[in-house]
């Protein structure tokens, strides 16, 4: 059986624990697509929606199996429209699972023919956030080790940094 997965995000910016969650779910699944958010009514994203595809493309170019793309709408259509049997999504910290949770029982709700699926990060990324990379960023701090060269360049030219 050939089980096609997405990852779905804002991925404002994509930080280095996305990449590793992204790398470990391709090992899992024979088609990765990294679904990109357009603007969700909730959250102000500092990237906009094409910067925010461009850098997970680059960033995630080397995996054969990935492919990023943007979307609208709810997260389930998108899954549906685009034959993928399985939502990936990360719990990094016990408080993430109500949410997650419910959010998988929404979807379930809503049609049959997705599931979704959980994994935790790497140890060295659990604390990783987009939101705090980009606080970070904009206080000053060094973003070194939580994004890739090419995130961080994108971010401090941002925060005017650059």
């Amino acid at each position: 059986m050939i089980i096609s997965a997405m990852y779905p995000g804002t991925f404002d910016p994509i930080t280095l624990g996305h990449e590793d969650f992204v790398r470990r779910a391709s090992r899992l699944y024979e088609k990765v697509v990294v679904a990109v958010a357009a603007d969700t009514g909730t959250k102000k994203t500092m990237f906009s929606f094409d910067e925010r595809v461009d850098l997970a493309r680059r960033s995630l170019a080397d995996i054969g199996n990935v492919e990023v793309m943007g979307y609208q709408g709810l997260t389930i259509d998108f899954a549906v429209e685009n034959d993928l049997a399985v939502i990936v999504r990360g719990l990094r910290a016990v408080s993430d699972f109500e949410y997650e949770f419910q959010l998988a029982s929404m979807n379930r709700a809503l049609t049959r023919e997705v599931e979704t699926a959980f994994l935790t990060p790497t140890d060295k990324y659990t604390f990783i956030s987009s939101t705090l990379v980009r606080e970070v960023a904009q206080l000053g701090g060094d973003v070194t080790q939580f994004v890739s060269p090419l995130v961080k360049e994108a971010l401090l030219k941002k925060v005017g940094r650059a």
